[in-house]
């Protein structure tokens, strides 16, 4: 995979479910908390979630280069299980069919919208595309090992509308300012937080890519465009480039703050939606995990299922690159 794509997805599903990846642990109940843009009519007169992402970052580049930039969220899916009676489908919180068990909660689907083939030189004025994404529904049957029909998994989500807007504001003759804000405009009838959720734009960020020139690091600018990077304003998200170390063309507006340059280790034998864990650490705790918690992990969400398998499926080879590897050697010095 993409080493960019890789980070863009740690970091979108970073906190989207967490250890011990089951639906009856207390912080799996607060979910979507990173990098959430808001419904307007929520966030009006609050100050804790903001109904806007707002990201600057510094293009070193002619008039002419070509610059892409896609935007991805998660939206929430709520999943209800029907099981199958004399009466017809009745909504129930949990659903077993033979030796396996279902759960009414929530799931997410990736939404992503994308402005290419953008030139800096002619982005003095905002380039805007829609959000739009139309209420949906979708119904997956579930029959028992006799092929009878046992229920159905309802999946339903919201409208969601907004829009992305980029700009580029010239500050030398190859030095630009890109400018480029999100915004939830979905409507939204009022209620818990909770609902709101239910019209947020998760796990927002942001990737931009140029074609010629790059990007300029915030953390570490080069001394002449010191001032020019702390002028830029960033809400809600944290600029870095990111790709090979020394390359320039792409930069990844994170919710979450990372260092110039991050990557995904390659002893990780996949996503466990915590990068400030151990991977150790989790895998050791998965495996110890009792036939009843593991079934309920199982039920909770497909994820949550594939980790489990992933992690079951570790060979002793693969537990060993666990223990931790040295990427550097360098000489000590002696005081």
């Amino acid at each position: 995979m993409d080493p960019v794509r890789k980070i863009a997805d740690a970091v979108l599903y970073e906190g989207y479910l967490l250890w011990p990846y089951r639906r009856s642990t207390l912080k799996n109940r607060q979910r979507w908390t990173f990098g959430g843009v808001y419904p307007r009519a929520h966030s009006e007169g609050r100050d804790d979630d903001p109904c806007r992402m707002h990201a600057e970052c510094l293009l070193e580049a002619p008039p002419e280069a070509v610059l892409d930039v896609q935007v991805r969220f998660l939206q929430v899916v709520e999943r209800q299980l029907l099981a199958a009676t004399a009466a017809g489908l009745v909504a129930v919180d949990e659903l077993e069919v033979d030796d396996e068990s279902y759960l009414s909660w929530e799931e997410a689907r990736e939404r992503e919208v994308a402005a290419v083939g953008l030139r800096p030189g002619t982005l003095g004025e905002p380039h805007v595309l829609p959000v739009d994404v139309p209420a949906g529904s979708e119904r997956e049957e579930l029959v028992d090992a006799q092929q009878r029909p046992a229920g159905e998994i309802a999946r339903s989500w919201r409208t969601l509308e907004g829009e992305l807007s980029v700009t580029a504001t010239r500050l030398g003759p190859e030095l630009w300012r890109v400018s480029l804000r999100v915004e939830n405009t979905s409507p939204w009838a009022g209620g818990a937080r909770e609902d709101a959720l239910k019209q947020t734009f998760a796990s927002t960020h942001a990737v931009l890519r140029v074609d010629r020139g790059g990007f300029v690091s915030l953390a570490d600018p080069p001394e002449r465009l010191r001032e020019e990077a702390a002028a830029c304003r960033n809400d809600g998200v944290w600029p870095v480039p990111v790709g090979e170390p020394g390359d320039r063309s792409t930069i990844l507006c994170s919710p979450i703050i990372l260092e110039d340059y991050p990557r995904v280790a390659p002893e990780s034998p996949g996503d466990l939606f915590d990068g400030g864990e151990i991977d150790q650490l989790l895998t050791l705790s998965i495996l110890g995990m009792t036939d009843e918690e593991k079934r309920e992990m199982r039920a909770t969400d497909p994820r949550a299922r594939e980790i489990l398998e992933r992690t079951e499926a570790l060979g002793a080879e693969d537990l060993m690159r666990l223990h931790g590897a040295i990427r550097e050697l360098q000489e000590a010095r002696r005081p």
